[in-house]
Formats: C-alpha cells, sequence, structure tokens
C-alpha cells in the first residue's frame, strides 16, 4: 500500500542544504530529463541545468506566474543508511528560474506530494545534514 503525503507550503522557511546528486525531473506528458540537484530542503529542490533542459521543462523559458506552475515528478536518491540511498518520488511543481550563465539555469521544484515514505526520508536527510553544518 502506497501513502501519499501532501506537502503544506512553506517555501522560505526551510533551511537548504547543499548537496550533489542528480534529480529524474517528469513532465506530464511522461518525458523526462536528468538534472544536478544543488540544494534541497524540506519543501522542494533546487535544480541546475542547461538551456536546452529548460526549454524542455519551461515554455518561453520565463518564471512561472503564481497559480501557474508547471507540474514535474522529481525522483531522487537519499541516503537512508551509509550506502544505501532509497529513490524518493515527488510530485511538484517548479515555482523558480533563474539564468546563473549562458548555458546555465536554476529552477526551483516545490514539493507538493510524495509516494511512500519519501517526506520522511527527505525530513531525515535534511536533518542530519544540517546537524552536521552546525558543527
Amino acid at each position: 500500500m502506497t501513502k501519499n503525503l501532501v506537502v503544506k507550503s512553506n517555501l522560505r522557511n526551510q533551511q537548504r542544504v547543499d548537496v550533489a546528486t542528480e534529480a529524474r525531473i517528469e513532465k506530464p506528458d511522461g518525458s523526462s530529463l536528468v538534472c544536478s540537484v544543488s540544494n534541497i530542503s524540506r519543501t522542494g529542490l533546487m535544480i541546475s541545468c542547461g538551456q536546452e533542459q529548460v526549454r524542455e521543462l519551461i515554455p518561453g523559458q520565463q518564471t512561472p506566474a503564481p497559480g501557474t506552475w508547471i507540474d514535474v515528478k522529481a525522483t531522487f536518491p537519499v541516503p537512508v543508511v551509509a550506502g544505501q540511498p532509497v529513490s524518493v518520488v515527488a510530485n511538484g511543481h517548479i515555482v523558480y528560474m533563474r539564468r546563473i550563465s549562458r548555458n546555465e539555469f536554476q529552477i526551483g521544484v516545490q514539493f507538493a506530494e510524495f509516494d511512500g515514505n519519501g517526506f520522511e526520508y527527505v525530513d531525515n536527510y535534511v536533518s542530519k545534514l544540517l546537524a552536521a553544518s552546525a558543527l
């Protein structure tokens, strides 16, 4: 039995932690691409990708206006115990886009809903990284 957890919107109040991993971003039409994850919080991911990927994900390459967010599904690894990552699947929305350089963009994905225990995995992972950075 799979339970889905809906994430409450609380964007700016969550601390972000830098990570170096990849996420598969799937659009509603089933097409997908892989981007690098630059940071994660309990409420979302910041991904980095090139211009071609942005063209695929964001029509017109303009940050979506509130309420017209672009639905995506993100699949990414989270280490539960050392050397044993689990694959987290989260439905979400592209809510932010910023050009960093000529061919590098940052895209913010806000989580909306997790499959299974995904939220607990992300919550524990972010807590662990925050605790380690406080030392």
